[in-house]
C-alpha cells in the first residue's frame, strides 16, 4: 500500500485495523478492501488485516509560561539531583524545554531539561495534597529519558504568553566588524602600513589581517574583542609557520583588541609581538562624549 509523504512535525505510528476500516490520514477518501478469501488444500482463509497509519501531531503551544511558586525538583537520570520546596521561578519555553530559576544565579537556571522533552501534569494523591502540593510536573528527555519532576506547592503567579518568532541576536563589536574597520584604517598600526588582504589564509588557518609596515616587511594581525593568552599562542604559530615562507619572511606580528589582558601583554612583547589597542567607537565614528552627563 501508498502511503502518503510523511506531513512535517507529525510521527507515524502503524496500527492494525480490522476490515472496513477508514484510512485515518487527512483527505483520504477510500477504504482499506476488505480481507480477500483464498482457497487452498486446507479450505478457504483469511488474508490477514492490512495495516493502517495514524498521525499524531508533535506540535505545541507556541507560548511561553511563567510560573512563580513554591516547589521542589527532583533530577532523575544519569545523575541524582535534588532541590528542596523553595519560591522558584518555572519557565515552560514553547520549545518544550524548562528551566528552574532562582533569585540568584544571574542568568544561569539551577537546574533544566533541553528540548525534546514532553511535559506531563499531574494531579497530586491525597497524601501529596494534605502537604500542600498542588500539581506534579513530570518532564522527560526524548532522547535520553533522564527525567525532571517538579513538585509544586503555592502558586504566587502563572502567564502564559506567545512571544512568535524571534529575530535573532544582532552583535555589535564583533572581531569581524574589528577587521573590517582596522583593514579600512590601516594606518593605525603606524604611519607608512598598507593593506596586503584580509584573511590571508596559512596551513594553519587564516589570519586576520596581512600588511606590510613602511620599510615593505610584511606584517601579520590577529584581532580579538578581548585580547588574552591563547590569542597571543594563537599568533605565534601563524609567525612561525609564516616566517618559513620566503616570500613573506620577515614577518611581524602584531595583536590588536579593545583590551589586553595583562599577562598576554606581557608574553606577547616577550615574543617580540607588538600590543595595540582598538578603539572601536572612535574607529567608526562615533563620538562617545555625548552619551556623558559631564
Amino acid at each position: 500500500m501508498n502511503l502518503p509523504a510523511q506531513a512535517e512535525g507529525c510521527l507515524p505510528i502503524i496500527t492494525v485495523s480490522a476490515p472496513e476500516s477508514r484510512i485515518s490520514w487527512p483527505g483520504a477518501d477510500r477504504l482499506l478492501a476488505p480481507p480477500a478469501l483464498e482457497t487452498g488444500r486446507s479450505g478457504p482463509r483469511q488474508t490477514p488485516a492490512r495495516a493502517t497509519v495514524r498521525r499524531v501531531s508533535t506540535d505545541y503551544p507556541r507560548q511561553v509560561r511563567l510560573v512563580i511558586a513554591n516547589c521542589s525538583v527532583d533530577y532523575i537520570g544519569r545523575l541524582t539531583a535534588h532541590l528542596p520546596m523553595a519560591p522558584r521561578v518555572l519557565m515552560r519555553k514553547a520549545d518544550g524545554s524548562l528551566l528552574v530559576h532562582s533569585d540568584g544565579g544571574s542568568y544561569k537556571p539551577l537546574n533544566w531539561m533541553s528540548a525534546p522533552c514532553s511535559i506531563v501534569e499531574e494531579a497530586p494523591d491525597a497524601t501529596q495534597a494534605d502537604a500542600g502540593v498542588t500539581a506534579l510536573w513530570r518532564v522527560t528527555q526524548t532522547k535520553t529519558g533522564d527525567q525532571l519532576l517538579v513538585t509544586i506547592g503555592e502558586v504566587f503567579s502563572d502567564h502564559s504568553h506567545d512571544l512568535g518568532k524571534d529575530p535573532g541576536l544582532e552583535k555589535d563589536g564583533v572581531e569581524a566588524h574589528l577587521q573590517k574597520l582596522l583593514a579600512d584604517q590601516i594606518d593605525l598600526l603606524g604611519e607608512g602600513h598598507a593593506l596586503v588582504r584580509r584573511e590571508y589564509m596559512t596551513a594553519i588557518g587564516p589570519v586576520d589581517i596581512l600588511a606590510r609596515d613602511a620599510t615593505g616587511a610584511s606584517v601579520a594581525v590577529e584581532i580579538k574583542r578581548r585580547g588574552g593568552i591563547d590569542g597571543v599562542e594563537q599568533l605565534t604559530r601563524y609567525l612561525e609557520l609564516m616566517n618559513r615562507d620566503p616570500l613573506l619572511a620577515p614577518v611581524s606580528g602584531v595583536f590588536a583588541a579593545q583590551e589586553i589582558a595583562p599577562q598576554a601583554r606581557t608574553l606577547a612583547e616577550d615574543r617580540g609581538i607588538r600590543c595595540v589597542i582598538l578603539d572601536y567607537d572612535e574607529m567608526r565614528g562615533v563620538d562617545p562624549r555625548h552619551m556623558r552627563l559631564f
